[in-house]
């Protein structure tokens, strides 16, 4: 009985087990079930949690676009910053006539720090740090050379008293479209006037009869560097534009003949755009130099009008010539400078790529080089950097100047480029003029001077100044026979005199004044014959304090005359 009552029990258990087994399958599925159902849930609630917080982040951002577009209130800050370091405590830059730089820069003047430009030694003596150069005792093949052929030539030293032409005599304003690139006196006739602009224009100017001027506006078609007389035949007039032409010009009939062009196929590109800079002639020889923006030079023939050889590379290739001039003394030296911050004198006879006499360096781009009108033994350089550098003889050590003359020409803004000239009347050879940038404080009024400066000491001889007149004058000349001063300032010409003081009563000054400026009036033709000359301008007004125009109150036929004020006790 045993035994089936353990067979009895086991099978029992057997089956209570399978019962056990059965009845928690379904637990086991519920359970899944609900764990699914609760995972799903979880999903749907970050979803919706996802896409609440994205409509929040934008509305949110909606909100704060709103915000942005409402005008926020106008907040003043009384605290002065620099311009240039962003700093606070300091200002820099033109504050009415005194120009004031940044502590944390070089000075702008003399460019080396230490001090700012209101402070610097050099804008109260410009001939401070100045050395003359002390005289030579070498005895070479080339000083002997200069005793017997130049120094003949030179007339006595004694230095004569220097009329200076300080009083300004007459003007024409606005008598060029654009602003004003060169000036040239006629070799015969003292009293006229060659002009050239940023249009390319060529304007002719005879100041004695006041209000007579012709324009011939359709020989180049951008800026005209350079304007040289053919002296065998002086009606003949020699232009070099940035258009990569050259061309003479008849000034009595206006018909212009292309001489040279260096861009034959039109434009294609900066990169093959050829634009001239540089131009002189050489009479003796029949030569016409000229000098291009990629640092080549081209000599053409003036009696059969054709380009004689190849170009050749005389500066740093892709560089600019900004000026060239023969050695008035020996036609076969030429001096070029540019923009590799480099001047050089070469021989013509044997001109080749690299065979320069001696290369002068400079610190930065050189925008003129002449030799001394007379002899012809000295050079003057007017460079980028604040400095005017004489060399006292090309027949001594040319690897440094003999003066560097700090003087205030580094702009910063669109202008005709300044070059420090010499004066034709000087004998000694010493006295040139310039355009200052920097404007001074004369009477309460912001004027750039006109600087006479004796290269010999570096001392400022005169700065010629009228209140009248506030704008820049980048471009002087000075009469090669008379005691006269031409200056171009933006699109006017204006003539000065030496000062006469006679006494004479204000009603006749006042008349006399009056006498002096024309606006745009006279014959205005163009070389092609359709119509007189456009003086309208895009240009900036240039003549009056901040570049106001100057009341006109009388005209009679093409005349008019200004109508003058007094400013602090100054006629203006």
């Amino acid at each position: 009985m045993a035994p089936v009552a353990r067979k009895a029990r086991f099978v029992h258990t057997n089956r209570e087990k399978e019962e056990e087994s059965s009845d928690e399958e379904p637990v086991e599925e519920e359970e899944r079930e609900q764990d699914e159902t609760d995972e799903d849930d979880e999903e749907d609630e970050e979803e919706e949690e996802a896409i609440k917080e994205s409509t929040r982040s934008s509305f949110e951002k909606d909100e704060k676009s709103a915000k942005e577009k409402k005008k926020e209130p106008i907040t003043i800050s009384l605290k002065k910053v620099c311009k240039v370091c962003k700093r606070t405590g300091h200002e820099a830059g033109f504050k009415g006539a005194i120009y004031i730089d940044c502590p944390m820069k070089p000075c702008f003047l003399c460019k080396k720090p230490g001090h700012t430009t209101m402070t610097c030694p050099h804008r109260v003596t410009m001939e401070h740090g100045v050395i003359p150069a002390q005289k030579r005792n070498t005895r070479t093949s080339l000083d002997y050379l200069f005793q017997r052929e130049l120094k003949a030539k030179l007339p006595c030293m004694v230095k004569p008293k220097y009329v200076i032409p300080n009083q300004l005599e007459c003007g024409n304003v606005r008598f060029h479209i654009r602003r004003i690139t060169c000036l040239e006196f006629h070799p015969t006739n003292d009293n006229v006037i060659l002009s050239g602009d940023k249009k390319g224009a060529l304007g002719i100017w005879d100041y004695v009869k006041l209000h007579e001027k012709t324009v011939y506006d359709s020989i180049h078609n951008c800026i005209v560097n350079n304007i040289k007389f053919d002296l065998k035949n002086e009606d003949k007039v020699y232009m070099a534009s940035s258009d990569g032409t050259v061309s003479y010009t008849d000034i009595v009939t206006g018909i212009s003949s292309s001489l040279l062009d260096l861009n034959p196929n039109g434009w294609n590109g900066p990169n093959t755009w050829h634009m001239i800079y540089g131009m002189d002639l050489s009479n003796e020889k029949g030569l016409v130099l000229v000098a291009d923006n990629f640092g080549y030079l081209y000599m053409v023939d003036k009696c059969s009008n054709k380009m004689i050889g190849k170009p050749i590379l005389l500066h740093k290739k892709g560089s600019k010539i900004t000026g060239l001039h023969f050695n008035p003394a020996r036609p076969d030296l030429l001096l070029s400078c540019g923009n590799d911050h480099f001047a050089r004198i070469w021989d013509v006879r044997r001109l080749e790529s690299g065979s320069s006499l001696a290369d002068l360096a400079h610190g930065r781009v050189v925008n003129s080089a002449y030799f001394s009108l007379a002899s012809g033994t000295k050079i003057l350089t007017t460079c980028q950097d604040n400095r005017i550098r004489v060399w006292d003889s090309i027949f001594g050590n040319l690897e440094s100047p003999s003066r560097e003359i700090v003087h205030s020409h580094d702009f910063n803004r669109h202008l005709t480029p300044f070059r420090a000239e010499w004066d034709p009347k000087d004998e000694t050879e010493t006295v040139a003029v310039i355009g200052r940038y920097i404007s001074e404080n004369f009477d309460g009024i912001a004027l750039h001077p006109i600087d006479i400066i004796d290269t010999a000491t570096g001392s400022l001889l005169a700065e010629i100044t009228d209140p009248d007149i506030t704008t820049i004058s980048p471009v002087n000349k000075l009469h090669p026979r008379a005691d006269i001063l031409v200056t171009g300032s933006s699109r006017s010409v204006f003539v000065w005199k030496p000062r006469v003081d006679t006494e004479e009563p204000q009603s006749e000054q006042l008349k006399r004044k009056q006498r002096e400026f024309i606006y745009g009036s006279g014959n205005g033709r163009k070389s092609n014959g359709k119509g007189p000359y456009n003086d309208s301008s895009d240009d900036d007004n240039d003549f009056g304090k901040g570049g106001k125009k100057k009341k006109v109150t009388k005209k009679v036929g093409t005349k008019f005359t200004h109508n003058t004020t007094k400013v602090k006790g100054k006629s203006k």
